[in-house]
């Protein structure tokens, strides 16, 4: 995590939240600190997306953390800045 600072990274939180944006800080309990945010939640009505300055994430609710970097340098043929994931437990 600790080369993970100053990027751009995708986090999935416990509630259906996605959130985007730059880490600042972190933790032992994994609380984050990140600027520049957006946040995707899915709703009834469809997805809504809300820009932040900066927030402070309780790590007790993070699901998955990807380094939007390497995302793309996975997926280069995508045209993206964001990467969504289906999470779940598999049996």
């Amino acid at each position: 995590m600790d080369k993970a600072i100053g990027s751009r990274i995708h986090i999935i939180m416990k509630n259906d939240k996605e959130i985007v944006g730059t880490l600042l800080g972190f933790d032992d309990f994994v609380n984050m600190v990140l600027e520049d945010v957006t946040e995707f939640e899915s709703t009834p009505e469809g997805r809504r997306v809300t820009k932040l300055d900066q927030i402070l994430l309780n790590g007790n609710n993070i699901t998955m953390v990807s380094d939007c970097v390497k995302l793309k340098l996975l997926f280069p043929r995508k045209s993206f800045n964001i990467l969504f994931f289906a999470v779940g437990s598999r049996r």
